[in-house]
């Protein structure tokens, strides 16, 4: 048989003992089991309210399931260990039995709601949620929800984490579908975080063998290294470039002549006008000259 086959047959065989058991161990508070396969036999844990109820009078009813289980179901030397739920009010096949029994008794169902969901909350449980759909008060079915505390409803902590289960409420108009989810006080949610009051933060910095922070920065590298990588030069050498720049910039600033304010004033102002006046009045009479010639070209013509 195929790897895949193999998965589908144990998955089947998984849930018809989980029904056989939701049916022969209703009254005792079936809270689940736990299937293992061990060179041994099958080793099965289940959790039940009443424990006492499911074991019977010297072991009877326990000697009955565990005989049913081999001519059902084949399973080779089925071991059936029973535990008691500590909390019941926490387990989410319990809570969703009682409050389908509670609606086939005539509770009306937003009381039996916010009653369960509230003893659930009163039992530590991070978050729950009720969810009632069917036929509830009238001839249209339609879908309840109650809700309380903080639930994940998707991911691998609504797999883990969240704890679901499932009962069925016969009524004369037709059966309720009842489905609680609830999250344990001590789950651990990939989100949690926690806020500590009064902590200074050097307790909390990595320890860098006794040096501050201060002295590892001006630290010297041990290992002079001529080139850390492929065309990275050395950061001295760099260096030594800089300061050559610098200097013969320094050495070019110093050899320009800047005049002074003695220079200035042995400059002759009146000198420099005269010189300026001159320049101008021989481009005006140039330009004269030249439209005098323009005109005298024009009378001519005509």
């Amino acid at each position: 048989m195929a790897d895949e086959q193999q998965f589908i047959e144990d998955g089947l065989q998984r849930t018809q003992i989980d029904e056989f058991f939701a049916d022969e161990l209703g009254r005792a508070g079936y809270g689940g089991m736990d299937v293992a396969k061990t060179p041994m036999g099958t080793q099965i844990v289940l959790k039940a309210e009443k424990p006492g109820m499911v074991i019977g009078k010297g072991g009877k009813n326990i000697r009955k399931i565990t005989t049913e289980l081999e001519e059902r179901f084949d399973l080779d030397d089925p071991q059936v260990d029973v535990q008691e739920v500590d909390e019941p009010d926490l387990n989410a096949r319990i809570v969703a039995d009682r409050l389908a029994n509670a609606l086939e008794r005539g509770w009306y169902f937003r009381k039996a709601g916010h009653t369960t969901i509230d003893r659930i909350m009163e039992s530590g449980a991070l978050g729950a949620e009720i969810v009632l759909s069917g036929k509830v008060t009238g001839a249209r079915s339609r879908v309840e929800k109650f809700n309380r505390g903080y639930v994940k409803h998707n991911g691998e902590p609504a797999e883990e984490i969240v704890d679901s289960g499932v009962g069925v409420a016969v009524m004369k108009l037709g059966t309720i579908g009842v489905r609680v989810k609830i999250i344990p006080p001590d789950a651990e949610l990939p989100d949690d975080f926690e806020i500590y009051e009064d902590v200074e933060v050097e307790d909390y910095v990595a320890d860098t063998d006794g040096e501050s922070v201060e002295e590892l920065l001006e630290s010297e590298p041990e290992e002079d290294t001529e080139t850390t990588e492929v065309g990275h030069a050395d950061p001295e050498d760099v260096d030594d470039d800089v300061d050559e720049e610098v200097i013969e910039e320094e050495i070019v600033e110093e050899d320009v002549e800047v005049p002074t304010d003695d220079d200035v004033e042995d400059v002759d102002v009146d000198e420099l006008e005269d010189a300026v006046d001159e320049e101008l009045d021989e481009d005006v009479e140039a330009e004269a000259e030249e439209l005098m010639d323009e005109m005298d070209e024009e009378d001519d013509d005509e």
